[in-house]
């Protein structure tokens, strides 16, 4: 029975994305290793999903550590253990300010977080991927700052540049195999993203979603699990989703 049922690895289950993927996959009868650095979320998240029968299985894990990680990964419990799809979600913004205005320190934590947590975890559950085959998936949460720079976007949107890279080249390393890989990358969307980016100012992110309809976290849950369970042979290489009331601005010109 252990090997008919698929098992999903998310990383930052505490909110947003990764709460939702982890409900959504839990509700299709994914066994699910849910990780994240709030212990009480992750507990409270556990308790929500075995009351509806699913098996999940929570982990404290802040995948900057990559000692941690890998330590975390071979620790896994038997009927966790075989992962056939990683959804690589943890990250972050942070100083919305220009450039130089921000703190070095606010730099530091979007790279590290975003790229090498993201290169930490994959690493670690490469093998156990590439053991499952062909089906496998790695997603990769991406975003449209990786594609369409903005003010503000520096680092963050770097950082999910380097994502959408990452997956790409991932991709040919793993021709052959059977995983697939994909970036998802989503805009607008109603999460704590701002609350995170602007250090706990509510009125901030409030401004951000007030008189317009941003997408859901369950919207973007959805479509992962659309990547994970489409048939073996199809690789979605790139989704860009943006809410209907969300488009690109013009260009900026500086004038005297």
């Amino acid at each position: 029975m252990a090997d008919s049922i698929n098992t999903l690895f998310v990383t930052g289950a505490t909110s947003g994305f990764g709460r939702a993927t982890a409900r959504r996959f839990a509700a299709a009868g994914w066994r699910v290793v849910a990780s994240g650095r709030r212990t009480e979320r992750l507990e409270a998240l556990a308790e929500e999903l075995r009351a509806n029968g699913a098996e999940i299985h929570i982990m404290t894990l802040d995948v900057r550590d990559a000692d941690a990680v890998k330590k975390a990964v071979a620790a896994l419990p038997a009927d966790f253990a075989k992962v056939t799809c990683l959804v690589n979600n943890a990250g972050l913004a942070l100083a919305p300010e220009p450039a130089q205005k921000v703190d070095l320190a606010d730099w530091h934590t979007m790279i590290d977080t975003n790229v090498t947590g993201l290169v930490n975890v994959t690493h670690a559950l490469l093998p156990t991927l590439i053991e499952s085959g062909r089906g496998a998936s790695i997603i990769n949460l991406g975003s449209v700052a990786g594609q369409w720079p903005y003010p503000g976007g520096h680092v963050y949107g770097a950082s999910k540049a380097f994502v959408e890279q990452f997956g790409y080249n991932l991709r040919c390393d793993l021709l052959g195999t059977g995983v697939r890989v994909t970036d998802v990358a989503p805009g607008l969307s109603e999460t704590e993203f701002t609350l995170v980016r602007t250090k706990g100012d509510q009125a901030a992110s409030d401004r951000l979603y007030a008189g317009t309809e941003p997408m859901q976290p369950e919207d973007i849950a959805e479509q992962i699990f659309h990547v994970a369970t489409l048939p073996a042979h199809v690789n979605i290489n790139r989704m860009e989703l943006m809410a209907t009331r969300q488009a690109w601005s013009p260009f900026a010109i500086d004038r005297d």
